[in-house]
């Protein structure tokens, strides 16, 4: 009897260790609802895009949204062909009105990337599904209008 009282005691101790493995990796990743209404473990985010890919994606493709988030005199004195501003303080208040489509791909930059990567985070928390942050125009290689 009491041998058979420490083999149910082992084995009660080894499922309660492989309950809390299983549970504790489970609570690391953030659940939420998507669009589809089905629960997903990863949260939304945006990707990095360098240069030479974004140059070429714009080349190639249509319906990308180049999206400058400097100033308005940061944006005067040089900007990349093609880009929009819309300010970063602004963004909030000005996404929903001219970026209508969520699923467009949107390539964002500032001057050095600080900026780009809080509109990128600010874009996705608002429900934009396709955004690239491109970091600084500091980094951009090619043209830049004036």
């Amino acid at each position: 009897m009491i041998k058979s009282f420490k083999s149910v005691k082992i084995i009660c101790l080894i499922a309660a260790i492989l309950l809390i493995g299983l549970f504790s990796g489970c609570s690391s990743k953030n659940a939420e609802i998507n669009k589809e209404g089905s629960i997903s473990s990863e949260k939304a985010s945006f990707n990095n895009i360098t240069p030479e890919e974004a140059n070429e994606r714009l080349e190639r493709d249509k319906g990308i949204i180049l999206l400058d988030v400097r100033t308005k005199e940061e944006y005067k004195n040089g900007h990349i062909k093609g880009s929009m501003l819309i300010p970063v303080d602004n963004l909030k208040t000005e996404a929903e009105i001219k970026l209508k489509d969520k699923d467009s791909p949107i390539f964002v930059y500032c001057r050095s990337g600080n900026r780009s990567v809080t509109a990128a985070n600010l874009l996705v928390n608002l429900g934009y599904t396709n955004v690239y942050n491109l970091g600084g125009i500091n980094n951009w290689p090619y043209e830049v209008v004036k």
